[in-house]
């Protein structure tokens, strides 16, 4: 394996976006942001609080599938022998 980089860093050789200066300030300024609009309207934030949990339930089974969600079977392996392989223990 020729082509092996750290994950922060693209196919390129160039850090991530995210990872560069302007990147980092970026989210800096975001995070204050953040900060000041919550600490002036906490009132509303914690009113929609309930509806922000029960919105959560369907949005993390939406995206959680590509992590391994239902046991972590493989697609594509519907064929009978594979099916019928995979139930068998072996000592």
């Amino acid at each position: 394996m020729t082509n092996a980089h750290t994950p922060h860093q693209s196919s390129t050789g160039r850090p991530s976006f995210l990872r560069s200066p302007v990147g980092v300030a970026l989210i800096m300024v975001g995070a204050i942001l953040a900060f000041f609009v919550l600490r002036e309207h906490w009132s509303h934030v914690v009113g929609k609080l309930p509806y922000l949990l029960l919105l959560a339930c369907p949005l993390m089974h939406l995206f959680g599938h590509g992590h391994g969600g239902h046991g972590g079977q493989k697609h594509g392996s519907d064929t009978p022998q594979e099916s019928a392989d995979s139930g068998k223990t072996t000592r």
